[in-house]
């Protein structure tokens, strides 16, 4: 008993004389309960959809005009809204991304600018350049009910408010109209957007990228009500599911790539056009439905007045988007996922990107569905289209990439692995945020950053000797190692963040990847992921919902992880300076050692409470009821002798004495 209170009380101790000035697991390892919302019927505790999880709908019909000649698109569209949220609705809120090219909107006031000693004039025109952007944006004509009737509505920047003629009850539907027209910007020489057109000079042809034009519901959720921040090009977009119904009319000599399926390709098509289509069905390699010779004598060939109006549908997707010109090459061929549905996975681009793309991109597509499929879910469309467009931007179905080759027909490596690499991260968008619909608005991270880490993946296994510049721990830290002032934790609204490549796709990427690969094994974290993967799809899932999720499917504690690499920026700074070697000595007792510890009594602290308490008059319990006092009442050990106390203690009496060596070390001792 002597040995056992002189150890304890030697190692208290020595904890006492060896604490250090900040807590060594308090704040790092603590749980994310009073961070993380509150779990409510919505959403559960284990990051899944609860019992009463609801989400909301929007139907489109849309009819369109491009205007090739004088860059314009107009457009009526009928929307149909159902309100499958519990509460009752007075307007609606729907998103204008088209006006972010307005000169008084935020994206033109978002950035500082900087007058320098010698500006050429590019550089001074780009200090007011948004004065010159008054004739964009969306022009609304008309918007009614059903019936013709107008309905008020508000335009604030990027987002436009409709007030509904009676309340919208829980589980009912309203159709209205709205009538548009915009200028179409020059996305290459500017205004630089989401959409547009590029123009090839030397051939005098356009390609155009519908995208983001359309005036469309925002998400009305249980998570943010309506989620209706400004778009300023970064936070992208929060959009609700429906079934789309799009006619667009153009003239003949222009080929259209969509989202959806088109429903009247024999009409829009070649007879030979046509059999080609039926032969990629089947196809084990890309088939040109529309060839290089086609294309290059369209592009060449006069410009058609003629019109015609192709007809797309597409079910449950959140978003649409097309694109059009008198260059592409077509090219398709089938994936088929796991459950043997087929997607038509196809590419459209023009001569200048022939080289490259004729050989990967239809190819990068597939390769892409097989991939995300296999750590996600199987892909459930059955489209999937790479669109050659000097860009990189994703949508339901279809994405718009760069990956051009030298006139000679020659290119490079990096154009090469850069075209593949954006063709899977652009296509790998359909699963984040496109099914796993994540909110854009908030957290760009949700759709970036875990898009950015499959494409890692699938990039490795695209070709094993792929340099990844995200995912790999390596890449990320020359970022985390910068100034704290030129860092944000992930978990920063999409407007707030610096270095956006860097925090909301590199940093989440490799992150994962340490998850995966060090700290839950492949196994477990596959497993959590597609868990997670398969939950949300379709639906509107949380931070939380992610963070909770992957924990519960896994049955690892990462709370900590989230905490330190989601949540802050102190950097990963763990070393190993030395290794010492020791051996119990269990001959040999040390020598014993007298310690004296001293305590001195303080006065205790007055906290704010104690004196507001006091100073309110407050009458307490010992000083109405003289039972309630005794000794310890009014004795002030501070004011008195006693307020220093001395304690001896005796370190390392008999550690080990003959008995216990016998027992432990199973050998009888002389």
């Amino acid at each position: 008993m002597k040995y056992i209170i002189s150890l304890l009380t030697s190692l208290l101790f020595a904890g006492t004389i060896t604490a250090q000035s900040t807590s060594n697991h308090g704040n790092k390892f603590e749980q994310l309960e009073y961070v993380l919302p509150d779990p409510t019927p919505y959403r559960g505790v284990d990051g899944a959809p609860g019992p009463e999880y609801w989400q909301q709908r929007c139907d489109y019909k849309i009819d369109c005009t491009l205007d090739t000649e004088n860059q314009r698109l107009s457009g009526t569209e009928q929307i149909t809204y159902h309100n499958q949220s519990p509460h009752t609705l007075g307007y609606l809120w729907l998103q204008l991304d088209e006006n972010q090219h307005q000169g008084h909107n935020d994206l033109h006031h978002f950035n500082g600018s900087t007058v320098e000693q010698v500006m050429d004039a590019q550089a001074l025109d780009m200090l007011e350049q948004w004065k010159d952007l008054t004739q964009y944006g969306h022009n609304i004509e008309a918007i009614t009910d059903a019936s013709g009737k107008p309905l008020k509505y508000t335009i604030n920047q990027t987002m436009m408010k409709v007030d509904l003629p009676k309340k919208l009850l829980s589980g009912e539907s309203f159709s209205f109209n709205v009538k548009w027209n915009y200028k179409i910007a020059d996305r290459i020489k500017g205004p630089r957007g989401r959409g547009g057109y590029e123009y090839f000079e030397k051939d005098g042809n356009y390609i155009f990228t519908i995208s983001q034009w359309y005036p469309r519901l925002c998400v009305y959720s249980d998570v943010t009500g309506w989620q209706n921040k400004q778009f300023t090009g970064r936070g992208e977009f929060a959009l609700t599911f429906g079934d789309f119904e799009v006619k667009m009319t153009l003239p003949d000599d222009y080929m259209v790539a969509s989202t959806g399926e088109c429903q009247n390709y024999d009409q829009m098509l070649t007879k030979e056009q046509l059999s080609r289509w039926q032969k990629a069905q089947s196809a084990t390699d890309p088939v040109e439905i529309v060839t290089l010779d086609e294309a290059k004598k369209n592009e060449s060939s006069k410009h058609s007045k003629k019109l015609k109006t192709w007809h797309y549908k597409a079910e449950n997707v959140r978003d649409f988007a097309w694109g059009a010109s008198r260059k592409f090459v077509w090219d398709a061929m089938p994936h088929f996922n796991e459950n043997g549905k087929k997607a038509m996975c196809m590419s459209y681009y023009g001569k200048e990107a022939y080289p490259i793309y004729s050989r990967y991109s239809t190819r990068a597509v597939a390769h892409t569905l097989k991939t995300y499929s296999q750590y996600s879910i199987p892909y459930p469309y059955p489209i999937a289209i790479s669109v050659e467009a000097q860009s990189g931007m994703e949508y339901p179905m279809i994405c718009f990439n760069f990956g051009r080759a030298e006139e000679d027909g020659t290119y490079t490596e990096g154009n090469k692995l850069g075209a593949i690499g954006v063709i899977i991260h652009e296509v790998g968008h359909n699963y984040f945020p496109m099914i796993i619909n994540s909110d854009e608005r908030q957290w760009s991270w949700m759709d970036e950053g875990l898009n950015t880490f499959i494409q890692t993946l699938a990039q490795a296994e695209f070709d094993n000797n792929w340099d990844l510049r995200r995912g790999p721990a390596p890449t990320i830290v020359p970022y985390m190692s910068s100034p704290k002032d030129q860092l944000e934790p992930i978990m920063t609204n999409s407007d707030n963040i610096v270095e956006f490549g860097l925090n909301a796709y590199a940093k989440p990427a490799a992150g994962l990847t340490i998850l995966r690969e060090t700290i839950m094994g492949r196994e477990l974290f596959d497993a959590a992921f597609k868990e997670y993967c398969q939950r949300w799809a379709f639906k509107h899932p949380s931070p939380a919902d992610f963070f909770r999720t992957m924990e519960d499917a896994s049955g690892v504690d990462l709370d900590w992880f989230w905490r330190g690499w989601f949540y802050e920026i102190e950097p990963v700074d763990i070393s190993l300076d030395s290794i010492a070697w020791l051996k119990v000595d269990i001959e040999n007792n040390p020598q014993p050692q007298t310690l004296t510890n001293t305590e001195k009594f303080e006065a205790p602290f007055q906290d704010i409470s104690k004196i507001r308490n006091r100073e309110s008059g407050m009458q307490f319990a010992v000083e109405t009821d003289p039972d309630l006092v005794d000794f310890y009442t009014t004795y002030k050990p501070w004011e008195t002798a006693h307020s220093i106390l001395t304690q001896k203690m005796v370190l390392y009496d008999e550690v080990f004495d003959k008995k216990e060596k016998e027992k432990k070390f199973g050998k009888k001792l002389l």
